[in-house]
C-alpha cells in the first residue's frame, strides 16, 4: 500500500488553500511585520518572497498589499513588469531552455517546443505534479555550446529533440527506483 499525503483544503479570500500555502502565507506575515509601511519596499518583499518561496501567490501578493496600504493589481502590475518575478511555483526540476541568437539560430525553439510538449505544459508553467517547470531564457553564455538548455542548475550542450526524451526518461527512472526504494523501507526490507 503506498501512503498518500492529503492536503488539507481551506478557503482563505474566495480561493482554495492548502497546508503549504497556509504555512507560506504566515511565513509571509511575519516577513511583511519586519518592513515599513512605505510603497519604496514594494519590490524589496517581493524579492524577499520569491527568494524565500519561489514564486508569488495571488494571496501573497494581496497581503503584501494591505499592508502597503495600495491596490492588489498594482503590486500585480508592478510584479508583472520584471521578469524576475513567477506567478506559479516551481517544478523540483527546472528547465530554462536558452533562446538568445545562438541558441535560436540553431533550434533552440525546437527544443523549447519539445520540452513544452513532452510535459504538457507551456512556457512559464509547472506540471500539476510540480515535477517539471520550463521557461525560455534570454542566453545562458554558453553560445559554443548552442542549442543549449539549463536543466537543475545544469548546463545541458547541444540540445536536440532525442536529448529532451533522454532526459526526461531519466528523471521517470530516478523517479521510479525512489518509490522502489522507499516501499522497500515502509515493507521492513
Amino acid at each position: 500500500m503506498i501512503a498518500r499525503e492529503v492536503k488539507e483544503t481551506v478557503k482563505m479570500n474566495g480561493l482554495e488553500v492548502d497546508t503549504d500555502e497556509r504555512i507560506m502565507l504566515e511565513d509571509i506575515r511575519s516577513m511583511l511585520s519586519s518592513h515599513e509601511k512605505h510603497r519604496r519596499n514594494l519590490i524589496p518583499i517581493l524579492q524577499k518572497i520569491q527568494e524565500s518561496h519561489g514564486y508569488l501567490s495571488a494571496l501573497a501578493m494581496e497581503l503584501v498589499a494591505k499592508h502597503l496600504e495600495i491596490s492588489s493589481s498594482e503590486v500585480y502590475g508592478v510584479a508583472s513588469f520584471y521578469n524576475q518575478f513567477r506567478f506559479h511555483p516551481p517544478g523540483k526540476h527546472q528547465i530554462k531552455v536558452c533562446l538568445g541568437t545562438a541558441c535560436h539560430v540553431v533550434g533552440g525553439d525546437i527544443i523549447l517546443e519539445n520540452f513544452e510538449r513532452k510535459l504538457g505544459i507551456k512556457d512559464g508553467e509547472t506540471t500539476p505534479d510540480r515535477e517539471f517547470s520550463v521557461e525560455r531564457v534570454a542566453c545562458v553564455g554558453c553560445c559554443a555550446l548552442a542549442p543549449v538548455a539549463v536543466v537543475d542548475d545544469t548546463v545541458q550542450a547541444h540540445m536536440a529533440p532525442s536529448k529532451v526524451e533522454g532526459l526526461l526518461l531519466g528523471f521517470e527512472i530516478e523517479k521510479q527506483k525512489e518509490e522502489r526504494e522507499k516501499l522497500g523501507c515502509e515493507s521492513g526490507e
